[in-house]
């Protein structure tokens, strides 16, 4: 699990902002938001130009460099800060496998070309990178000069990690395969029509090809209804179909799905697909997710996204969420002047369940300092 997450120099971000998710309250609520001593589930609300989505951007980082999966093309575009913009990007990560705690830090320039990189497992450091400087822990990767002194260069720009992965046998719970696995099967997404993520998948997938090739037509109706209340009749497609279809009135009158239904239907329908891929995922953040929901459709929505196994966290405006029906004060985050901390710390007040923190929160009691 992801444990702790810092950046500096990025975007929108100048200084170092680090999110800290090891450190629970002890409320007695909604306890399916923690597991194993570390924060699973939460939403991050903050004003427009906050830096919500550049953070998430930040987060993904490290699915560029480690995995194959899919990557934004304009990533890098204004990868600095834009009062730093020849300066360099700081990243820091703290994972948990196990009992094991994964510290992995590495630097980037404007071009987000890695030039520095360590790791430390458990407070031993594995390697060092900075330049042309490298310290590597050879006990446990005994490696030859020459391989050495090309890592120190780095010239071809390839990770310290990924090196290590290709050049040495290792078994399966071993801590570097468990991080690459992470990384590998983290998802990015933003719920609107179009299917933009980083991670977890490789290509794009056409959705109601993708719902009528695997047999999901009835699931999918069934889940719509569920989460919003519509019922759409769909007509029962034949195997090579690619549109759903479905039927509109009376009669034998039938209508494309896509011609029908709303922004946020549509958007539904993407969310079903990442529903159905999120049961490999490690680390899923959605990116205003609920954009054009409903403000109950969002609820609903999110009971089944903090439902799933994995580290689910959102980005929203809709504070309609911010109930201790949903999550908790330790799971709410606000990110606003170069920070982001959880409701509990932006106030002396004691919050407990029965406490309205929407109306606290829009009465302006909540201070991020």
């Amino acid at each position: 699990m992801l444990v702790k997450f810092a950046v500096k120099n990025f975007r929108g971000f100048a200084e170092r902002i680090e999110w800290d998710l090891s450190h629970p309250s002890n409320y007695e609520f909604n306890k399916y938001a923690i597991k194993n001593g570390i924060i699973k589930n939460g939403i991050i609300y903050g004003p427009n130009g906050s830096g919500k989505s550049n953070f998430a951007l930040a987060i993904f980082d490290i699915v560029n460099h480690l995995t194959q999966k899919s990557q934004k093309a304009d990533f890098y575009k204004n990868y600095t800060y834009g009062g730093n913009s020849k300066g360099q990007v700081f990243f820091e990560y703290t994972f948990k496998f196990g009992s094991q705690i994964i510290e992995y830090q590495y630097g980037k320039n404007m071009f987000g070309m890695l030039f520095a990189e360590s790791l430390l497992v458990d407070g031993k450091e594995i390697f060092n990178r900075n330049f042309d400087s490298l310290s590597l822990d050879e006990n446990q990767f005994p490696i030859n000069p020459d391989a050495k002194k090309n890592l120190q260069s780095n010239a071809n720009n390839i990770s310290i990690i990924n090196y290590l992965l290709i050049s040495y046998p290792l078994s399966k719970d071993h801590y570097l395969i468990l991080l690459r696995n992470f990384a590998d099967s983290m998802l990015w997404f933003r719920c609107l029509k179009a299917n933009e993520y980083i991670g977890l998948e490789t290509g794009n997938t056409q959705l109601d090809e993708y719902i009528i090739q695997n047999g999901l037509v009835d699931d999918f109706s069934a889940f719509l209804k569920a989460v919003s209340g519509q019922d759409y009749d769909f007509v029962q497609p034949n195997p090579n179909d690619k549109m759903l279809v479905c039927h509109f009135g009376t009669g034998n009158n039938v209508v494309l799905f896509d011609e029908i239904a709303s922004t946020g239907t549509l958007s539904l329908q993407l969310l079903y697909y990442w529903l159905k891929k999120m049961d490999n995922a490690s680390f899923v953040f959605i990116d205003e997710f609920d954009a054009f929901y409903h403000f109950k459709l969002s609820f609903e929505v999110c009971k089944q996204l903090f439902n799933l196994n994995c580290q689910v966290f959102t980005s929203s405006h809709n504070t309609y969420l911010m109930t201790n029906e949903l999550l908790r004060p330790d799971c709410n985050f606000i990110l606003q002047d170069n920070k982001i901390k959880p409701l509990q710390a932006c106030t002396e007040k004691e919050l407990r369940f029965g406490h309205n923190i929407e109306k606290i929160y829009r009465a302006g009691a909540f201070y991020v300092e």
